[in-house]
């Protein structure tokens, strides 16, 4: 592969690999830190760029083993979920809209509470709307324990929102 190659393959799914690094380190600088760190190490290792078959799902497990190995570093920080993850306008009533903004804020909220895998499995299917079979590949994990991790973060996100609707009302 060819810089120009490595532009076209690598480069388009800088911003992906961004908000994952985001979601995991919970701080821009250091999700930009991770990103270049991913892209460099890539660059370095042009001898195995022939041999890899999936870029998105080997940029993702790089990324992702990068960002977790920074945050084991800072002690284990809490993640959170991407700032780009914005409430869409509409043109709902400005009650409808603080409730939405109140809803999306105890989702962030219960996500960063997550085990990271499924909050990793979360994020990548539900935010980033990739399929089962890239999420196995970038984890390195099978797709039933991917079925498994989502079904579970959806379960928990499900009965969290369940417990917070009795307490609001």
């Amino acid at each position: 592969m060819n810089s120009d190659v490595f532009q076209k393959k690598i480069l388009p799914l800088a911003d992906k690999l961004f908000r994952l690094a985001l979601s995991i380190t919970g701080n821009k600088q250091d999700a930009e830190d991770v990103v270049q760190d991913v892209l460099l190490k890539i660059w370095n290792k042009r001898e195995i760029w022939g041999k890899v078959d999936n870029w998105e799902g080997y940029c993702i497990r790089s990324t992702r083993n990068v960002a977790l190995d920074k945050m084991e570093l800072k002690d284990n920080q809490q993640l959170s979920i991407p700032e780009h993850f914005d409430i869409k306008e509409s043109k709902a009533d400005i009650q409808s809209q603080l409730e939405a903004e109140e809803r999306m804020s105890l989702l962030e909220q219960y996500i960063e509470q997550l085990p990271e895998k499924q909050r990793t499995v979360f994020l990548l299917r539900e935010i980033e709307e990739m399929n089962y079979k890239d999420i196995a590949l970038a984890l390195n994990i099978t797709q039933e324990q991917v079925k498994v991790n989502l079904f579970r973060a959806r379960q928990k996100v499900k009965e969290y929102f369940e417990n917070k609707k009795s307490w609001i009302e």
